[in-house]
């Protein structure tokens, strides 16, 4: 079904992608937003002020709601417990340490087993990520958890940074909503509802940048949230060619990748502005957004966060970087207990002085969720290449680029995997890169690196092949 629908949309006049967009904003922002988000974003920069004992406590009256309702009413950790009771272990729930790392497979396998039995997945929002592994992930949302998200979202990205989201904004990110053979603008769509200009992440290139940036001015963008790398080679076309930044342009918010220092240098010379970090993910277990004087702050309302040895369960020293385990407190209808990330982190201390009175905890530097781009015949650099191995029933995938035209896809592949399914990745992999031969090899795993993760998407076309398709 959606893959048609997709089809068809793909085939749609521009005017008529902008009505589809828009239709679409209007069923996101009814979800999103409501009559209570000025009062959540209000209170949310409040708390920005909190002591650290009331976030402790805070915290803590949290934490123990969430695990007592995770052991009760949710089918999958009930079970657990039920099981350890059988056992004759008589453990206490409401101690976090006594809850085993949940790690994503038990996820991937069976979404519904993780939302409380007093909640309907009919009425719920289903929020699809491909996460840092590329593994596909189904998360279920309620009204009120999407809306306190959001409300953070509004305080803590656009509110620290003199934006709104009643100004229009523009998005680079993953979604496919342009065709892949167009080659001429628009290469977006203009989203009304929402105020969004949705930029396609996978049509730039030095011929299309101009176009790029007369939409940004076009429209009056006043801030982007983009992937660091697509927005980096966007950048990077801009100073090359000499174009003139949006005058109106205030603020370029990252998130899904890293920020490189030698990326925040390229954007804000291309752009003209300051460029934040931010930090979260699709399951809602942790949040986190750069301010001002350049500290990225933890969001504690989202989730309690531990950070671990790589080879143990034993906590790291502190300031010192390890695997990040996140219990979720925002999203009670489907929390997650101890749930490894797959990032590693290094967190610093609250900073709690006269000239920085915001007391949210400060993340020193978050290591992983890197991945290549990869790169088409006709130049283009391909970003957000997950959504090729949404819903088929896989348990983990990677993408390798060996040359120009040749692309390797490892699969670990589940129950009812069939060539169907098969031929679903390439066709999806082709409309993002054209037409390219493209190798399909199950693997029992992915082979890992030294931290115990791989990389989803790897590039291995020699850089002089690259300097040539620029």
């Amino acid at each position: 079904m959606l893959k048609h629908a997709l089809t068809l949309y793909h085939h749609l006049p521009a005017p008529a992608r902008d009505l589809a967009a828009s239709l679409r904003g209007w069923y996101l922002r009814a979800w999103r937003y409501g009559p209570e988000t000025e009062r959540l974003v209000e209170e949310a920069l409040e708390r920005d002020f909190w002591s650290p004992s009331q976030w402790k406590s805070y915290q803590e009256n949290r934490l123990a709601y969430i695990l007592h309702r995770a052991a009760t009413r949710v089918p999958y950790y009930r079970a657990y417990w039920q099981e350890r009771r059988r056992r004759g272990d008589k453990t206490s729930w409401e101690y976090l340490e006594n809850w085993p790392i949940l790690e994503k497979e038990p996820l991937r396998q069976n979404p519904k087993a993780f939302v409380a039995d007093d909640c309907n997945t009919r009425f719920m929002f289903a929020d699809h990520t491909g996460g840092t592994t590329g593994t596909p992930l189904t998360i279920y949302l309620r009204r009120p958890t999407i809306r306190l998200w959001y409300a953070l979202f509004e305080a803590r990205l656009r509110r620290w940074n003199g934006v709104s989201r009643h100004e229009n904004w523009a998005i680079l990110g993953g979604q496919q909503v342009i065709p892949p053979w167009v080659q001429k603008p628009p290469y977006w769509v203009w989203n009304a509802p929402m105020n969004q200009l949705y930029l396609s992440a996978n049509h730039i290139s030095p011929q299309t940048a101009p176009a790029y940036v007369d939409a940004l001015c076009r429209h009056n963008i006043t801030h982007m949230i983009v992937y660091t790398s697509s927005a980096t080679f966007l950048a990077r076309q801009i100073l090359d060619l000499g174009l003139t930044p949006p005058k109106e342009l205030r603020v370029v918010l990252t998130n899904a990748e890293p920020l490189f220092p030698w990326q925040r240098q390229t954007l804000e010379q291309a752009f003209n502005c300051p460029v934040r970090e931010t930090y979260g993910m699709g399951e809602v277990v942790a949040g986190a957004s750069e301010d001002s004087k350049g500290k990225v702050r933890l969001w504690h309302e989202v989730g309690h966060l531990e950070v671990l040895q790589d080879d143990s369960i034993n906590a790291v020293e502190p300031g010192e970087a390890g695997r990040l385990i996140c219990t979720g407190l925002l999203n009670e209808d489907m929390p997650l207990i101890r749930y490894a990330v797959g990032d590693r982190c290094r967190l610093g201390t609250h900073a709690i002085d006269d000239a920085d009175p915001v007391r949210l905890p400060i993340v020193q530097s978050i290591e992983g969720r890197t991945s290549d781009l990869l790169v088409t015949q006709d130049g283009r650099r391909v970003f957000g290449v997950n959504p090729v191995f949404y819903g088929l029933p896989i348990r983990e995938a990677q993408i390798i680029q060996e040359s120009l035209d040749r692309f390797v896809v490892r699969y670990v592949p589940a129950d009812g995997f069939s060539s169907k399914a098969a031929e679903s990745i390439k066709e999806r992999l082709t409309a993002r890169v054209g037409q390219a031969e493209i190798l399909l090899e199950p693997v029992s795993q992915i082979p890992r690196g030294p931290n115990g993760k791989f990389r989803a998407v790897i590039c291995k076309v020699p850089s002089h092949e690259l300097n040539q398709v620029r």
